[in-house]
């Protein structure tokens, strides 16, 4: 089967995991994607599930996830941690995929709506997920927050950053562009290892508003229902870098 792929897990698809360091904010976002469900067994599914950081643990909160990736990569990360939850991982296009069951939730974290870089493209992958829903549904999108990101760069199109990690002499460096009236951002990540080995790998985001992904929903026939700044529901502030916005399908 031939999918469209923009090639994010021939890049990442090997340490994709060590990027995430924190299991705490892992844990704390599987929390929360699992208290929003509105009824577990209704079925789950992720739109972009990649190695199944979240699908895999989620899966022992609220039963089998469908995930949908369009990286071979990441869904042979994910079979290698099949033991670890339930899941199961389909190959396809969150712009096209049409599956043969309704859920109870859709959710699409970590930016992955962020990495379609055009707003029909965008509308679509809302719309798809609206029509996977069943009606008393919940969708659940956390992307990056442009005015936040802008913020971040503090009047520069371009800077950097470096995160440590807690073993010595590791850590991430991000070497961040903002283009196209800063509505495109653009970050290669350097991942340092304590034995003097590095990864590099680059991401291209079109990021988003609040505003703009609940223009999509409501296209969609969904309700947005709240905007948040993290996924302990705290109240949206423009200075977050990410953000969490939920909506319901109407009965």
């Amino acid at each position: 089967m031939s999918v469209a792929d923009i090639g994010y897990g021939r890049q990442f698809g090997g340490w994709y995991d060590r990027i995430f360091q924190n299991g705490a904010v892992t844990r704390a976002t599987v929390d929360a994607v699992a208290g929003f469900h509105p009824d577990p067994a209704w079925g789950t599914l992720e739109f972009g599930v990649g190695t199944g950081r979240i699908a895999l643990p989620l899966s022992h909160r609220v039963g089998a996830v469908t995930g949908v990736d369009s990286s071979r990569e990441m869904l042979a990360a994910l079979e290698k941690k099949a033991d670890e939850g339930e899941v199961t991982a389909e190959l396809g296009d969150i712009r096209t995929y049409r599956g043969d069951r309704r859920y109870g939730l859709v959710y699409c974290v970590c930016s992955t709506l962020s990495l379609i870089l055009d707003p029909e493209g965008q509308r679509e992958t809302i719309a798809r997920a609206a029509e996977h829903l069943r009606p008393g549904g919940r969708l659940l999108v956390e992307t990056h927050n442009r005015p936040g990101i802008v913020g971040l760069h503090q009047g520069l199109a371009r800077t950097t950053m470096f995160v440590p990690y807690p073993e010595p002499d590791t850590g991430i460096q991000m070497h961040a562009t903002l283009l196209g009236e800063n509505r495109i951002w653009q970050v290669s990540t350097i991942l340092f290892e304590a034995d003097g080995t590095h990864r590099i790998g680059t991401e291209t985001a079109r990021l988003l508003t609040p505003d703009e992904v609940d223009v999509y929903a409501r296209d969609s026939g969904l309700r947005p229902e709240g905007h948040y700044s993290d996924w302990q529901r705290t109240e949206y502030v423009p200075a977050t870098g990410l953000f969490v916005a939920s909506y319901v399908k109407p009965a």
